[in-house]
């Protein structure tokens, strides 16, 4: 496996004519641009694995102003680490067909304002969520961001197939952040939500990648599906599934959770196994991805984890 080894454009580069496909870029253009940087999609769903965990730690409804400042905080935080994100991967985002209309690629913005517009964002999420919030919460922000840009975008993306398992510890800090926020400690609930979210990353995410493994396969980032065949990528996806709805069960008994969680952990657990197990079926003997159809589990990876978090959130206020 060979990796791209072509220099990308410096921050120090005069910027080009902003220009979109029909003609100068508007102040609207621009400004939805810098939005499209922090990747709103993937803060969505880092929310949905925040407040409810507030919830769940403080057995019912949490200070409403602390909910703000974390979502705030959070918010900024995660837009920070993907702005930053793609800064670095500014040279094949421009090649792949997912991400050639981001706006660094379409030169909507310049890498140096993308560079300066994600450290304002880091500075004041840590800010906010160290007077807002609490210290703890800032700094597992601040780790969370250090190692989503260092570890996994410079260090493992375009270096090992392991790249999304550990890189993805990085979107496992919400749920210590929506913890930490109303309790002020760490403690063992919300590292098996951490856990969860941990083993839910590499099914989620290679699905994702089976479908674009030609976009990787052409920059030579050494996805799991670009150096090996869907059989196997459909092999370890069941293997993670299988670990990731047993922790999820785990937390009935250490959270101290009523009847509502486990049996909405179960179903949701079993419904995606189901899902996962097809998928892997699908992938024996063929790599066509009409056959395979990997954006099914994609999708419902979102699903899964979305309602388990909210069951998460809900299972103190009916069961308490």
């Amino acid at each position: 496996m060979t990796y791209v080894d072509q220099p990308a454009p410096g921050v120090d580069q005069p910027l080009p004519a902003v220009t979109t496909d029909d003609g100068p870029a508007t102040f609207k253009d621009v400004v939805a641009a810098y939005v499209g940087l922090t990747k709103p999609r993937v803060i969505e769903l880092l929310l949905l694995t925040t407040v409810p965990v507030m919830f769940f730690a403080a057995r019912g409804i949490p200070d409403l102003m602390l909910v703000v400042w974390t979502v705030i905080g959070g918010t900024l935080s995660a837009g920070s680490a993907s702005a930053y994100n793609c800064v670095y991967d500014r040279d094949i985002d421009e090649q792949m067909r997912r991400t050639r209309r981001r706006a660094l690629p379409r030169h909507l913005v310049g890498a140096r304002g993308a560079l300066i517009f994600a450290t304002v964002l880091a500075v004041l999420s840590t800010v906010i969520l160290w007077f807002g919030v609490n210290p703890l919460s800032a700094e597992l922000s601040i780790g969370a961001n250090a190692f989503y840009v260092f570890i996994y975008t410079m260090l493992l993306k375009r270096r090992t197939t392991q790249n999304i398992v550990w890189g993805g510890i990085a979107g496992c800090f919400p749920a210590l952040i929506g913890w930490t926020a109303v309790t002020g400690h760490l403690a063992w609930t919300p590292v098996i939500l951490f856990l969860v979210v941990f083993f839910w990353t590499p099914p989620h995410t290679w699905a994702l990648a089976l479908r674009y493994r030609e976009d990787y396969a052409n920059v030579d980032v050494p996805m799991l599906p670009v150096v090996k065949p869907a059989a196997e990528v459909g092999r370890q996806i069941v293997l993670y599934s299988w670990v990731m709805v047993a922790t999820s069960l785990a937390l009935w008994p250490i959270g101290n959770l009523g009847w509502f969680y486990p049996a909405a952990a179960l179903v949701l657990g079993v419904v995606f196994l189901v899902e996962a197990h097809r998928m892997a079926h699908r992938a024996k003997g063929t790599e066509e991805l009409s056959v395979i159809k990997p954006m099914r589990l994609f999708h419902h990876s979102n699903l899964y984890l979305s309602l388990l978090f909210v069951a998460v959130a809900i299972d103190p206020l009916i069961t308490r």
